[in-house]
């Protein structure tokens, strides 16, 4: 593997890693109620790209609706999580 590809794949590894990571703490702090809360608001803006094309497909195929967890979250981060393995072991 050349050195270029080496790296690339090392980057959105580590970019991966760090969505996995925004996301379990915006998990975790929905359980809090926070207002106006500049650190939440931040996980959202990094994380909300990643769910929101899952979410929209979903709502398109009139999936997974009603129900009181968001499925599109957590669809979102097995997608993140498999992808971030499968270049691991690449």
């Amino acid at each position: 593997m050349s050195v270029v590809v080496f790296v690339i794949k090392n980057i959105v590894i580590l970019l991966l890693s760090a969505v996995e990571l925004a996301m379990l703490a915006r998990a975790i702090l929905s359980w809090f109620p926070m207002f106006e809360n500049k650190f939440v608001d931040f996980l959202y803006g990094i994380t909300e790209p990643f769910i929101n094309p899952i979410r929209q497909l979903f709502i398109k195929l009139n999936w997974f609706q009603g129900l009181p967890i968001d499925i599109s979250f957590l669809v979102t981060f097995i997608l993140i999580s498999t992808v971030s393995q499968l270049l691991i072991l690449w």
